[in-house]
């Protein structure tokens, strides 16, 4: 059944969206300088097994201070967890510091950057509160290829603000670089560290068969072999753009791609909020449409993960009921 919501609150003022994109801005500088410069003893394995660096706790640390310099207090559901640097004997702490400091342009303690961290660790439970992941597609962030910073505004269980840094996203301009920034009924693009905006919207391709897909690089991440089928399916012949994160978000809103395909790859997945919550609605302001595969709207009034949906299925808009009849197909 499709959940009812109430309206959006227009609550978002351009002080808000000001510190939203600088927040993100000043991480991306940060991950910028971080990558491919990682040492040995810089990266650390959590209990999912996930790559963690410094760059992602520095990242995190950088948001979180940058909007409460800016807002004041704020409730912020990160990815990271500062207890994973809390008598933390590896040097990792010392690592994610001196980013941060860098960053930031002044010398930060090491339990300052905890308490920015820790900033993170709100609950989402409703009211008002931000989502953020430092660094999505850590994997390709490793690789020195692509990866997002995501951060989102949520309201009563609504995304009503995301800003999608993507440094190092190429741009028919030269410099690589984009910042997504949407609010309701406007998303725009700032290329290459610019700090002029431009509108930003998806394709509109004649026929499915114009249209192009997208998906993940790793194959973990979504299965790849139905996303093939759906496309035999859609009589979609050209290659699938693969690329790593919410990038994806960013491709199909600017239109690089016309459809993004996340589907599952097991029953009991269940997609986090952080992952989804900032290019869901770059990608519904520029113009498309986001609901998971059975084409119900993705819920985040149900906590840290997207308990009530299965997979995610990003289009252009016009066709999308066709996309999602024909993952039904090859799903049954």
């Amino acid at each position: 059944m499709t959940r009812t919501t109430t309206p959006r609150r227009d609550t978002v003022d351009p002080h808000t969206l000001a510190a939203a994109i600088a927040a993100v801005r000043a991480a991306s500088t940060l991950t910028t300088a971080a990558q491919g410069r990682l040492a040995a003893g810089d990266t650390l394995t959590k209990g999912d097994a996930s790559p963690v660096t410094v760059a992602d706790f520095g990242a995190q640390a950088v948001v979180c201070a940058t909007l409460t310099r800016r807002l004041g207090t704020v409730s912020v559901v990160g990815e990271e967890d500062a207890t994973d640097l809390r008598g933390d004997g590896s040097g990792l702490l010392d690592g994610v510091t001196s980013l941060v400091g860098t960053a930031i342009g002044r010398d930060a303690s090491p339990s300052e950057v905890v308490d920015w961290i820790s900033i993170g660790s709100a609950d989402a439970s409703g009211g008002r509160y931000w989502t953020l992941d430092p660094i999505d597609g850590t994997k390709g962030f490793l690789r020195g290829d692509q990866y997002a910073i995501a951060l989102a505004l949520i309201d009563e269980g609504e995304v009503v603000l995301g800003v999608l840094g993507c440094p190092n996203l190429p741009t028919s301009s030269g410099p690589r670089g984009a910042l997504f920034a949407a609010v309701e009924g406007r998303a725009e693009v700032y290329v290459g560290g610019s700090d002029t905006a431009h509108p930003v919207s998806v394709d509109d391709p004649r026929s499915l068969a114009d249209a192009r897909l997208c998906e993940s690089v790793e194959s973990g991440h979504s299965d790849q072999s139905q996303s093939a089928e759906v496309a035999d399916r859609l009589g979609i012949t050209t290659e699938p753009y693969r690329i790593d994160s919410q990038c994806k978000y960013g491709a199909v809103a600017r239109g690089d791609a016309s459809i993004y395909l996340r589907l599952p790859t097991s029953a009991g997945y269940q997609e986090k909020i952080w992952d989804h919550a900032a290019g869901k609605f770059v990608v519904e302001q520029a113009g498309g449409r986001v609901t998971d595969v059975d084409g119900v709207p993705l819920d985040f009034s149900l906590g840290a993960r997207l308990s009530g949906n299965a997979g995610v299925v990003a289009t252009s808009g016009r066709f999308h009921d066709e996309v999602i009849e024909a993952v039904r197909a090859v799903r049954r």
